[in-house]
C-alpha cells in the first residue's frame, strides 16, 4: 500500500538531521564480503524455491485482508514453513486489527440509459441502505472546484474525476474525499481511481473520515469511466446512478505479526529487520503489495540459513499485518519491542513491489551512507547500485522514528506498479521470476553485509 507510505516517508526525514555526521571512511573493510556476496547473488539468482513458494502463497490463499480467514491460514501457514526453514525465534506477536467485510456491490447508472459500471468499493466504507442510493451525479476535478460547486452537492453523489499525477498528489482524494464530500452535503461519493490507465480496472484502498462529518458511502470508477462521465456531465447531460454496498465494519479480531530469525553469532542483541506486509487488499492475490516483498524478506533468512552464512548480528525478518488499513502491525512492532529499538542497527522494507531492482532508498547519517553505497556496489549484477536521498515504509516507519533507526527500503522499476495496484489484477502473473530472484539477491546482500560488519552501521571502522 502506498496511501501512508508517503506519510510515513516525510516523518522518517524529520530526524535525520539530528543524526550523528561522522566523516566519512575508507571502505577496505568491504572486500572480505565480495566472496560471501558473490555466491549469494549466484545462488539466488539460480534457486527459483523463492519463487515457488511466492506462487504457492498467492495461488493458495489469494487475496489477505485483515481479519480474514484468508490471511489467517496464511500466517499459520507462514509459521510452520518458517519452522521447517529451520529458522530461529518463529513466532507470532498478535495484534488486534479491524475486519472490514466488503459484501456485494454494484453502480448502475441510470439516466440517460441503464448500464452497469465497474467499481470497488473504498476500503473501510460504510455501506448504503438495502436498495442503495440513487441520486443525480456531480462531477468536479479538485477539492477547490468542489467548495466552490458546494451548494449544487446536497443531495447528489460527487465524483472526483482527478487526473492521476503521481501517488502522492492523488490520493488525497480517495484519502479525504469522502468526508470533503460529505461536508458539502453529497449523499455518496466516487473517485477516479488512484492509477494510469488500466484497461477499465478500479483501484481500491483505504480512506479516512474526519470526526464531526456525516459517513457516506465511497467507492472507485475506472479511469476510463470517470473521464465518460465527466464527458457526458460537460455535455449538459443529466446523469443518475444508483450505488449499493453490504460494506460493513465488524468488532476487532485478532491477527499477527509473523518474526522469525537468524541470530548473531556475536551480537544477537543486535538486530537487523527485513520486512514486508503479509496483508493485502481483498481482490486480485496482493502479489505485488505485497507478498512479493514479504516473501523477498522472508528469503534473506531462508537463504543465508541454507548457505550456513551466520552474520554477526541478528537479521530478524517481520511479516507486518494490517498495513493496508490500519497500521496496527507498524504501532504493535513499536510498541511491542520499544525497550530495544536502540538495538536495532538498521530496518528495511520491501513494499513497491518486486520489479526490476534498481536500488535501495537510505535514511541515515553520512558514514551510513557511505557504507551502503559501497556495499551496492558488490549488487551490480541485480542491477541494485543506486542509493536514494531516502528510505523507509509504512510498516518499519513508526519504529524508525521511535528508536532513531537508519532506515532502507528496496527501490524497483516502478513503471507497471499501480497500473495493478489495489486490483482485481495484482496477480503474481504480472511479476517476473528473474525480476524477483534480483530483489531477493540484494535484499540477502545487502543485509547480510550490514550485519556481519565489524562496526556498526553508521560507525567508523574501529569505533567498535
Amino acid at each position: 500500500m502506498r496511501s501512508l507510505r508517503g506519510a510515513a516517508l516525510t516523518v522518517v526525514l524529520l530526524f535525520v538531521c539530528a543524526l550523528a555526521v561522522p566523516l566519512a571512511q575508507p571502505a577496505t573493510w568491504l572486500e572480505t564480503y565480495r566472496e560471501p556476496i558473490a555466491h549469494i547473488l549466484r545462488t539466488a539468482q539460480a534457486d527459483d524455491f523463492a519463487w515457488r513458494r511466492l506462487t504457492y502463497l498467492t495461488d493458495t490463499f489469494g487475496s489477505r485482508l485483515s481479519g480474514s480467514s484468508s490471511l489467517a491460514a496464511a500466517i499459520e501457514w507462514a509459521v510452520e514453513e518458517m519452522g521447517a526453514d529451520g529458522l530461529e525465534n518463529v513466532r507470532k506477536d498478535p495484534v488486534m486489527v479491524p475486519r472490514w467485510v466488503r459484501g456485494r456491490e454494484s453502480l448502475e447508472m441510470l439516466l440517460p440509459q441503464p448500464q452497469s459500471l465497474p467499481m470497488l468499493g473504498l476500503g473501510m466504507s460504510v455501506g448504503t441502505p438495502p436498495n442503495g442510493i440513487e441520486a443525480d451525479l456531480l462531477v468536479v476535478d479538485s477539492f477547490v472546484e468542489l467548495e466552490r460547486r458546494s451548494t449544487e452537492a446536497q443531495g447528489k453523489i460527487v465524483l472526483f474525476n482527478v487526473p492521476y499525477r503521481g501517488y502522492g498528489p492523488t490520493v488525497a482524494y480517495r484519502v479525504n474525499g469522502p468526508s470533503q464530500a460529505a461536508a458539502a452535503g453529497a449523499v455518496a461519493v466516487l473517485i477516479r481511481s488512484v492509477g494510469p490507465e488500466g484497461m477499465r480496472t478500479p483501484h481500491t484502498g483505504m480512506l479516512i473520515y474526519r470526526d464531526g462529518v456525516p459517513r457516506i458511502p465511497a467507492a472507485a470508477i475506472a479511469v476510463e469511466d470517470a473521464a465518460r462521465l465527466a464527458r457526458m456531465a460537460a455535455r449538459g447531460q443529466r446523469v443518475r446512478l444508483r450505488l449499493a454496498m453490504e460494506a460493513t465494519l465488524h468488532p476487532d479480531v485478532e491477527s499477527a505479526n509473523v518474526i522469525a530469525e537468524i541470530r548473531g553469532r556475536e551480537r544477537p542483541d543486535e538486530i537487523v529487520v527485513v520486512s514486508g506486509h503479509f496483508d493485502s487488499w481483498d481482490v486480485g492475490a496482493g502479489a505485488t503489495d505485497d507478498a512479493g516483498g514479504a516473501i523477498a524478506a522472508w528469503e534473506v533468512a531462508r537463504l543465508l540459513k541454507s548457505l550456513q552464512l551466520r552474520p554477526r548480528r541478528t537479521i530478524r525478518v517481520v511479516l507486518f499485518t494490517n498495513e493496508e488499513n490500519g497500521l496496527r502491525g507498524a504501532i504493535d512492532y513499536r510498541d511491542r519491542y520499544a525497550a530495544t529499538l536502540g538495538q536495532h542497527v538498521l530496518m528495511v522494507e520491501s513494499d513497491a513491489g518486486v520489479f526490476a531492482p534498481v536500488g535501495f532508498g537510505f535514511t541515515g547519517n553520512d558514514i551510513g551512507r557511505s557504507q551502503v553505497t559501497a556495499i551496492a556496489s558488490l549488487l551490480a549484477s541485480t542491477g541494485a547500485t543506486r542509493i536514494a536521498a531516502s528510505g523507509g515504509g509504512a510498516d518499519i516507519g513508526p519504529s524508525v522514528v521511535a528508536g532513531r533507526v537508519p532506515a532502507m527500503s528496496l527501490e524497483v522499476d516502478g513503471s507497471k506498479y499501480f497500473l495493478v495496484h489495489h486490483t482485481a489484477a495484482d496477480m503474481v502473473d504480472k511479476i517476473e521470476p528473474a525480476d524477483f530472484a534480483r530483489c531477493v539477491a540484494a535484499l540477502t546482500g545487502m543485509a547480510y553485509v550490514v550485519a556481519d560488519m565489524p562496526q556498526r552501521l553508521g560507525e567508523a571502522v574501529g569505533t567498535q
